[in-house]
């Protein structure tokens, strides 16, 4: 590879990971509304149900999640020494680990809402719980899809080692959702309690 390809290539990488980090403090400043909105009215329902009431601590999908910032760091690695089946497994048990974690979410959610009672206008834990937790959990489907996306472009052979610095991308995206469920979870379960 020449000088000026190679030059052109690292210019492609800087933009893409300065595209990331914009995204990232874009989507943390909405995510940082929320959670002070959730902070600002936490405890000042006037009636029922309240959060130490219906609130169990998601312990199997948090070990999950958690767990997939380990995994999905495994696949551009795999990719970039052009192991691209790995880096497709890697992904691949990356997104069922994440599908766990949301699955929790809506079986929490549907507990919540349909025996539990708490819908988004029931009182103001429920007007600012389902907000936050269902911004973070969108923000795991479009994670997933884009895992889903790589997965299977690893499995039809479109994916190659010259694409690691794109799945590089995606991972980050996953390690932030993953962060930001470390903060909804001290908020909602640990301190809105």
């Amino acid at each position: 590879m020449s000088h000026a390809a190679a030059a052109v290539g690292h210019g492609h990488e800087w933009k893409g990971r300065v595209g990331m980090i914009g995204l990232i403090l874009a989507e943390g400043s909405l995510f940082g509304v929320f959670v002070i909105a959730h902070l600002f009215y936490a405890g000042k329902s006037l009636h029922g149900p309240l959060p130490r009431e219906v609130l169990d601590l998601p312990v199997l999908g948090t070990i999950c999640l958690l767990s997939s910032s380990v995994t999905v760091a495994f696949a551009p690695r795999a990719l970039a020494r052009g192991r691209t089946g790995a880096a497709g497994l890697w992904l691949l048990l990356t997104a069922a680990l994440g599908a766990i974690f949301l699955l929790g979410t809506a079986r929490e959610w549907y507990h919540l809402i349909y025996k539990d009672a708490l819908t988004i206008g029931t009182n103001l834990f429920g007007t600012t719980f389902y907000p936050l937790v269902g911004l973070h959990a969108s923000h795991v489907i479009v994670g997933l899809v884009m895992l889903g996306l790589c997965a299977v472009f690893a499995a039809t052979g479109a994916l190659r080692a010259a694409h690691a610095e794109r799945v590089e991308m995606v991972s980050w995206y996953w390690h932030f959702v993953d962060g930001v469920w470390v903060v909804v979870l001290t908020v909602v379960y640990l301190v809105g309690r």
